[in-house]
């Protein structure tokens, strides 16, 4: 099975996640909607405001839906969901439960890892990540608090330091991906370039037009 995820997410090139308070209005089976109409292979669920018991029944409606799309669903942070839901993988902060015990736990999920640094690169793809995120590239509002961001030559200075696939992440809209893509992302995590759009799956099939060339 890991093998096929694994292919699977090769293929991937617009990578949607989800958030509700940034979604302007928009409930997040409206963004899955909307994601798997503009043909998007991949979405994350992003939720950590819900409980447990409303996080595993969307995560279970993600899968149905993901499924009969032939599309990836990556749970955000918890890996027992993750499991729960039968999704394809989960992806982990540098707070989150050790990659480690995530693949103990999880063998047979895709294991995405968020990396803000080389070292926190290489370290996630020596202890078998599947693939890193980098970033935040630019000024974000999907988390408070960041100060630190990476800019878009950190695409060729941490990427070009990895031999798993990574995608990118932070601030990125159709306006900038081109800064992202001509320093080798082939893989694009967003937002709110998708969450916020009037025309949500005309975002997306904009921004996978712009990854695939």
């Amino acid at each position: 099975m890991i093998s096929k995820r694994k292919a699977a997410f090769l293929k991937v090139d617009l990578y949607p996640v989800t958030c509700r308070r940034l979604s302007a209005g928009r409930s997040s089976y409206d963004v899955l909607k909307a994601v798997l109409e503009g043909g998007s292979k991949i979405i994350q669920l992003r939720e950590p405001d819900l409980s447990d018991r409303a996080l595993y029944q969307m995560a279970l409606d993600f899968r149905k839906f993901t499924s009969e799309a032939g599309a990836l669903l990556i749970i955000n942070d918890r890996v027992d969901i993750a499991l729960a839901a039968d999704a394809d993988g989960v992806h982990l902060g540098q707070d989150d439960l050790p990659l480690e015990a995530a693949r103990k736990a999880a063998p047979e999920l895709l294991i995405g890892v968020s990396t803000h640094s080389v070292e926190d690169a290489l370290s996630a793809q020596e202890h078998g990540a599947d693939y890193i995120n980098i970033g935040p590239i630019f000024p974000t509002e999907t988390k408070d608090g960041l100060h630190n961001f990476l800019g878009p030559q950190a695409v060729t200075e941490i990427g070009g330091k990895v031999s798993i696939p990574f995608t990118v992440m932070g601030g990125i809209k159709e306006s900038n991906i081109d800064e992202v893509i001509s320093r080798g992302a082939q893989k694009v995590a967003v937002v709110t370039a998708v969450t916020q759009a009037d025309d949500m799956a005309g975002a997306v099939r904009a921004l996978r037009k712009k990854i695939s060339g």
